[in-house]
């Protein structure tokens, strides 16, 4: 076996992954291994909800999900797909491993394969877009496969060819493509192939990694909608609200199915968005209005919303105002796993699963991102931010709660004492990344 393999000690566990590993483990379960489910919509932005607030769409199944465990109103992505992507899965900020839009490096290790380690049966389901970059004629780079990325089961668009991911979608299911028929909607096949797979695992631990197709444009009308053959195919904002409203009901579908099988007690579900929304999207919450940033750098383009729910601690309703960034959800992962007594090498996570569960944790001070899309004309950005305050390497520091577009940068000669004392600490973590 090649280097995801662990170096087990006798006797008690430890762990430890081989050939220049990320990790070292040591295995500590003391209660049953949860179910993971772990569901990432893709360009939806924290205003989304209608737990958030929005006034533009209702979401009854994610704000019942929030009822039933924990929202997270500090959650923050890199404002791009592939950067999440590949940051989400590896627990690593992307100046270690992001080489390409639209790749996954060779040899990375993901959650997938660790938790595998533990002895779960793995699938992801929904948009890949890891293997490389699509560039016309079709795909180039060194980007990898979900087997190689420790996954036991797929269903996925954008695997190694690209065809259309809504109506009449092209899906890669276990090695083999099919093209659908023009009244088989994507994201109903990759909803009923979890559904079929949660069926076959129930009785052992398993990770579902959902990440959907769902918001991303082509905005489409959705089964739901109203709907003339000729609009299915014609990219129009309008159908965000249904497109939002379908997420919804997809994540309902999920749900039922674990209670169907009397798994959602020890289940942990977790849902988060990539990025923030499309430019093109403006959503109401209350009075105030929010126009999407994907692609940016700004709260409206990493700003994501999060929730999560394991029934089996009973903590429910709960709002956690801590700060979270997609390095976190790795060692979450694993923790939740039973792995008590982990190091990180790199260090770049650290786990939220006390805040899940309720408790206190260890919240964050600060969270960073190293943001070089490789895609487009976007710049290449880096910045270490707190609740309120935001710093980039090129200086400029602003207010994020007076000025949340980020269209005033605060001089020096502005700085208060509380602003210099965090613009200080800021610089202190750019300084710090910058070796890395």
């Amino acid at each position: 076996m090649d280097r995801r393999n662990f170096l087990r000690t006798t006797g008690v566990g430890a762990a430890a992954l081989s050939m220049g590993s990320h990790l070292f483990l040591t295995s500590c379960k003391a209660e049953k291994q949860p179910n993971i489910v772990l569901i990432m919509a893709d360009d939806l932005g924290y205003e989304g909800l209608s737990c958030n607030g929005s006034t533009s769409y209702k979401t009854p199944n994610l704000d019942k999900l929030a009822e039933n465990g924990v929202r997270f109103t500090n959650c923050f992505s890199t404002p791009l797909c592939t950067p999440s992507r590949v940051q989400i899965m590896t627990g690593m900020y992307n100046q270690r491993n992001y080489t390409e839009f639209g790749t996954m490096p060779k040899g990375e290790i993901t959650f997938a394969h660790l938790l595998k380690e533990e002895g779960y049966s793995t699938c992801v389901a929904g948009k890949w877009q890891l293997i490389g970059h699509y560039k016309g004629s079709g795909y180039k780079g060194a980007g990898t496969h979900p087997k190689q990325n420790g996954f036991d089961e797929y269903c996925l668009w954008q695997l190694d060819k690209f065809g259309p991911r809504y109506w009449k979608p092209l899906l890669n299911t276990n090695g083999k493509y099919q093209q659908y028929g023009k009244d088989q909607y994507g994201p109903d096949i990759v909803c009923n192939f979890i559904l079929d797979y949660i069926d076959r695992h129930r009785n052992s631990p398993f990770l579902v990694y959902y990440p959907m197709i769902l918001t991303h444009d082509p905005f489409v009308p959705t089964p739901d909608s109203s709907f003339t053959e000729e609009e299915k195919y014609k990219n129009n904002p309008v159908y965000f609200k249904d497109m939002v409203e379908y997420t919804d009901k997809i994540v309902g579908r999920i749900i039922d199915k674990l209670e169907q099988n009397n798994l959602r007690e020890n289940t942990l579900i977790i849902f988060v968005g990539d990025n923030g929304t499309h430019n093109t999207i403006t959503t109401r919450t209350g009075e105030s209005e929010i126009s999407g940033d994907k692609g940016k750098t700004t709260t409206a383009g990493t700003h994501v919303p999060m929730i999560s729910s394991w029934k089996k601690h009973k903590r429910v309703g709960l709002t956690c105002e801590d700060l979270i960034d997609f390095t976190d959800f790795l060692p979450t992962l694993l923790e939740s796993a039973g792995e008590k007594n982990y190091q990180i090498s790199h260090k770049d996570g650290q786990s939220f699963l006390p805040q899940i569960k309720g408790e206190s944790g260890k919240p964050r001070d600060w969270i960073y991102c190293y943001f070089d899309p490789k895609w487009g004309d976007r710049p290449k950005r880096r910045y270490a931010q707190n609740k309120r305050w935001k710093l980039y390497d090129n200086g400029h520091f602003f207010d994020l709660k007076k000025d949340p577009l980020e269209q005033n940068p605060i001089t020096g000669e502005e700085l208060s004492s509380e602003m210099r004392d965090n613009k200080n600490r800021l610089q202190i973590v750019l300084d710090k990344m910058k070796q890395i």
